[in-house]
């Protein structure tokens, strides 16, 4: 039976602002769980407000490392103001730019779980350049044009480890979904064609892969 997290930390989950449904979210759980047993890091790419970093969070916790979770906090294409996704909160009145970071903070504060997450705020390409620990767990979940999405698996992938887990969110082979999900369509399809990832599971839009091979 996949690990599930406790009820306090999934009603947190779901309470945070953002987008990932709650049962991509067990999904998610589980494979940082699994991931987990590494011994190494688990890095989420995209942070936004901590929805999904209170999972990782909470499954970092449980194997006694550290989750890692990357974003400049100025907002993704489709979060800007005139998007769908775009929210006013989240707006810094002072400069007139997104600013996720403080809500971010107060997610985890409220969730009891700042001691186990190191926020890396950055360009995820501009801080996979300098990084040089082996993780256990990537979990895509960035910017969803092929600039960015191509540039957080060319920037990670490469520092996961054997046996450890890619999770790809947001793939949506529809092409209608062009915006939200082709970019990490086709991230994910380029991951199984490179012959160093094997599929695990499949939850709607949330993709998870093994590394069993070198390469990306």
């Amino acid at each position: 039976m996949p690990a599930a997290p406790e009820p306090e930390i999934l009603a947190a989950f779901e309470a945070a602002k953002g987008f990932m449904p709650p049962h991509e979210g067990l999904a998610l759980y589980a494979a940082a769980v699994e991931a987990g047993r590494l011994g190494l890091p688990l890095l989420e790419v995209g942070t936004y407000c901590g929805r999904s970093t209170i999972l990782l969070a909470d499954a970092a916790r449980r194997a006694g490392v550290t989750a890692l979770t990357v974003d400049h906090h100025r907002g993704s294409e489709e979060q800007q103001p005139g998007w769908d996704y775009h929210d006013p909160a989240t707006v810094d009145p002072e400069i007139g730019l997104m600013d996720t970071l403080p809500t971010f903070r107060r997610t985890l504060h409220r969730a009891g779980l700042e001691d186990h997450v190191v926020a890396l705020v950055g360009r995820s390409p501009q801080v996979a350049a300098v990084w040089n620990t082996p993780v256990g767990l990537v979990f895509v979940d960035g910017g969803h044009t092929d600039e960015h999405a191509s540039a957080d698996y060319e920037g990670w992938a490469p520092h996961l480890a054997e046996g450890g887990l890619l999770a790809i969110h947001d793939v949506f082979p529809d092409p209608r979904d062009e915006f939200t999900g082709q970019a990490p369509y086709r991230v994910y399809l380029r991951a199984l064609a490179s012959g160093a990832f094997t599929e695990v599971s499949a939850t709607d839009s949330l993709r998870v892969l093994r590394r069993t091979g070198a390469g990306i």
